[in-house]
């Protein structure tokens, strides 16, 4: 099959949203947001790129912020490399990470490693308190899914440890 001459002019000719408000769009800390918000926010977010086994963070490091993967992945684990990590999770596109560190100072409890090609989205404890002085109303709602968030991870925490006593 020949390769055409010409690329699709027309692809993408109505793209009215970014890669990063396309993938912020899919994060439930940031659901809600008009379409204003999202312009807003997207001026506080921070793009990184990492390469395979390239550490995002170490476990005990200081707790900056919240990830989200736009592409690639990145699993997170405790322990070492040499043969006793114990993986927690493996991410991929659309997932996020590390949101505790939003909202308090403690270190890092796993650290998180690209497993691929990864550009991240990075959105940090400084940007949250900046938003929540310019526009108090848009923070509070980060906060408020912020906490719906962490409520439901901790539900699902309890119930694994239901199941994983009973099972």
């Amino acid at each position: 099959m020949k390769s055409a001459l010409w690329p699709n002019v027309f692809k993408g000719w109505n793209k009215t949203e970014s890669e990063t408000v396309l993938t912020l769009k899919s994060v439930p800390v940031f659901k809600g947001f008009t379409d204003k918000e999202f312009s807003e926010l997207e001026q506080l977010i921070h793009r990184r790129t990492y390469k395979p086994n390239e550490y995002v963070f170490k476990n005990q490091a200081p707790g900056e912020g919240m990830y989200i993967i736009v592409f690639g992945g990145v699993k997170i684990s405790i322990g070492s490399r040499q043969g006793k990590e114990q993986v927690l999770a493996e991410l991929t596109a659309g997932d996020f990470f590390g949101e505790l560190a939003l909202l308090g100072d403690e270190p890092r409890s796993a650290s998180a490693i690209a497993t691929d090609h990864s550009k991240l989205l990075g959105f940090f404890k400084p940007d949250l308190f900046s938003l929540l002085e310019r526009n108090p109303v848009l923070g509070n709602k980060v906060l408020m899914n912020l906490a719906q968030v962490i409520g439901e991870r901790l539900r699902k925490t309890n119930q694994l440890l239901v199941e994983a006593q009973t099972g």
